[in-house]
């Protein structure tokens, strides 16, 4: 889009003369935060489940963000009247602000909002995905920092192995995707990690599910209990619930969608459309 606007300190500007001077925390040591949600049809799905994680993550940062809450939810409706993009993914960033010597935090942080058109189609849930796993514990994995080393380090090796996404476990105990967290079947239960995880918005909402036949829960397991799990997807703002197809070149379910997931997954979207029927202020 030729025209569009992003958000940058008490102004929108035109995204093509948006700049951000090197002396900041978030170019010189990779130092800041960020919370990503979706719009469908102009209104923001689970705004204020957003907002919660993004003011959590800023106060474990010692970052103060420099609106509150209904200050920065008329700025995200303002942004999306100003682009006119009907389903798309809204990043709020806050960074560590500009520094003197390159490291200590001495002034407010810089706020930006960047806004982009999203596919919200089901072409991802019907195609899967493939995972490869990696030995890998985020810092800090309570916060949503920028800090996104490891995966765009390791992305070479999802490419070559023809895979989508990359599983981080601890020493064999599982944790979540660099940008999704996962769950496992077995039987009639539904288990996700609970240990050193981002506990995402999707996340929560799944766990929030009322069936009468599953019981859904946090339990940590190890990639050995994965690998004979009758059934695995993730979940993301972008893809909702998306299931796993294979691991480490292992198939998973015989690489077959499994009725749980997609049972699951219709669940989730009545959610979803239940939070747009509610227009949530917007």
């Amino acid at each position: 889009m030729e025209n569009k606007y992003i958000f940058v300190n008490d102004q929108f500007i035109l995204h093509t003369e948006a700049k951000l001077h090197v002396s900041d925390l978030s170019i010189q040591r990779g130092y800041g935060i960020f919370d990503f949600l979706k719009t469908i049809d102009f209104h923001p799905v689970f705004i204020d489940d957003y907002l919660d994680r993004f003011y959590r993550s800023a106060k474990e940062m010692n970052l103060e963000p420099p609106y509150e809450r209904n200050e920065l939810k008329s700025l995200v409706r303002q942004l999306i009247e100003k682009n006119n993009i009907a389903n798309s993914g809204i990043k709020l960033i806050l960074t560590g602000g500009f520094s003197e010597d390159g490291f200590t935090i001495t002034t407010k942080p810089n706020f930006m909002m960047v806004q982009s058109p999203l596919n919200i189609g089901n072409e991802s849930f019907e195609k899967g995905l493939k995972l490869i796993t990696n030995n890998f514990q985020r810092q800090v994995p309570s916060v949503k920092t920028i800090d996104y080393l490891q995966a765009i380090k390791t992305w070479p090796q999802v490419i070559g192995h023809h895979a989508d996404d990359i599983l981080y476990h601890k020493d064999g105990a599982v944790r979540e995707c660099p940008r999704a967290n996962i769950f496992m079947v077995k039987g009639k239960e539904v288990f996700t990690p609970k240990t050193d995880i981002l506990r995402g918005i999707t996340r929560s909402k799944v766990l929030s599910l009322e069936t009468a036949h599953l019981n859904i829960t946090e339990r940590d397991f190890s990639l050995e209990e994965l690998q004979t799990a009758d059934e695995v997807f993730i979940t993301v703002t972008t893809k909702n619930i998306c299931p796993v197809l294979q691991i480490d070149g292992k198939p998973v379910n015989e690489g077959n969608i499994g009725e749980i997931t997609r049972s699951l997954s219709v669940l989730l979207q009545q959610l979803i459309n239940k939070d747009i029927d509610s227009k949530n202020g917007f």
